[in-house]
């Protein structure tokens, strides 16, 4: 498992694209933009950021911590997708959230025919807190009858509503 740090980049609120010219990259990253609007997520691996005047209005650079990260059904393929869902949960779920995600969620979406890799990662200092990633060889996988079934659980619709500050975004590859 591996903690990570993300640069956020909404070109919607920003006047320059840090991807591009304000930031430089001192370490290796991967970058996905968002399916529809201006959102970018750039992550890097190391100890230190690995970005250089990462901040400015609609640019933000957050600590990741690494909860879980599985292989999914469909590792080795080229992920071309990254869905994140990101959210804070009210303090008396958090446990809930947290069993749910490791026992049951992240292990059924993993599992699920095109799914190349689900993750899970928390920001300590941030909010949204928690993030789940999942890289995807197709964005078909969040319509298919396998991944809908592992949100339908009884689980899942105990939890669910003690989500609070939540998005859901789907990216590609850049």
């Amino acid at each position: 498992m591996q903690d990570l740090w993300l640069l956020k980049h909404d070109a919607s609120i920003a006047a320059r694209d840090p991807l591009r010219d304000g930031a430089r990259p001192v370490a290796a990253w991967r970058a996905w933009r968002s399916v529809e609007g201006g959102l970018s997520y750039a992550y890097a691996s190391g100890e230190i950021p690995p970005f250089i005047d990462a901040s400015g209005d609609g640019v933000s650079c957050h600590r990741l911590r690494c909860l879980q990260a599985l292989d999914g059904a469909s590792a080795g393929q080229l992920a071309a997708y990254h869905y994140v869902v990101e959210t804070d949960v009210l303090p008396e779920y958090e446990d809930d959230l947290n069993a749910w995600y490791a026992q049951e969620h992240l292990p059924g979406l993993a599992s699920v025919p095109g799914t190349v890799r689900a993750a899970r990662y928390i920001d300590a200092a941030g909010s949204p807190r928690y993030y789940a990633c999942y890289d995807l060889a197709s964005p078909d996988a969040l319509g298919s009858p396998a991944w809908l079934a592992v949100r339908a659980t009884a689980w899942s619709a105990r939890v669910r509503p003690a989500f609070r500050n939540t998005w859901r975004t789907m990216f590609r590859a850049v």
